[in-house]
């Protein structure tokens, strides 16, 4: 009974493993941006169901609720949205196929040291313990996250942060019509600049006389 039991859970994640690579390949494969953002959705939830079959039922729905019910779908709004020029985006897309197949070989020769042998297997990395009916995994999650590993969460903040910015000042367009006032400038301006005294002539426009419009008023009459 137990190994009918491991065998369905190995069928089960092998499935969830190769839907998750073909989503993954075909993201940055698809032409069309939309098809590409429909497939990482999926690759979003085949992980999700990785994540229940280690028992981190927390991260599977963090997963599924933030990067699918709000980032992929406000992401995948935008793309819709937006008038892209498919044609321009392809333009010299061959010429940086060297650059790119360099990059992706030193990747796989990174995740194949990582996940070799000697460090990755069945037996270097055993299956979850089963918790009692009142564990709680997101308060371990986070006991985890804010003791020991709080410096490299900090720093993915930090980085997280620069990315962010980057991003904004990169995408960030100066409109001719709109005003633009330097913050530098209204720092450094002094009291002598603000009230400026401008000496001008005054000017009185003339007015007619009521005497010479009754005669007018009277012809009228």
């Amino acid at each position: 009974m137990i190994f009918h039991g491991l065998m369905f859970q190995d069928y089960v994640f092998y499935a969830l493993a190769a839907i998750l690579l073909f989503a993954g390949l075909r993201v940055i494969t698809a032409r069309n941006p939309v098809h590409a953002a429909l497939f990482l959705v999926l690759a979003f939830f085949t992980a999700a169901g990785i994540w229940l079959m280690l028992e981190a039922e927390f991260l599977a729905i963090v997963l599924v609720m933030v990067y699918v019910g709000a980032v992929m779908v406000l992401f995948l709004f935008v793309v819709m949205m937006l008038d892209i020029n498919l044609d321009k985006l392809r333009e010299g897309f061959w010429d940086y196929l060297p650059m790119a197949g360099l990059i992706g070989v030193l990747m796989a020769v990174e995740m194949v040291m990582i996940l070799g042998a000697r460090h990755f297997g069945v037996d270097r990395v055993s299956a979850p313990v089963p918790h009692p009916a009142g564990y709680s995994n997101t308060a371990e999650l986070g006991r985890q996250l804010y003791t020991d590993y709080l410096l490299p969460f900090e720093l993915a903040a930090v980085v997280l942060l620069v990315a962010m910015i980057a991003a904004i000042a990169l995408t960030l367009r100066r409109r001719k019509d709109s005003k633009y006032i330097n913050p530098v400038d209204q720092i450094n301006i002094k009291r002598a600049d603000r009230v400026r005294m401008v000496s001008m002539q005054s000017f009185k426009e003339p007015t007619e006389s009521p005497d010479k419009e009754l005669p007018d008023n009277k012809e009228q009459g």
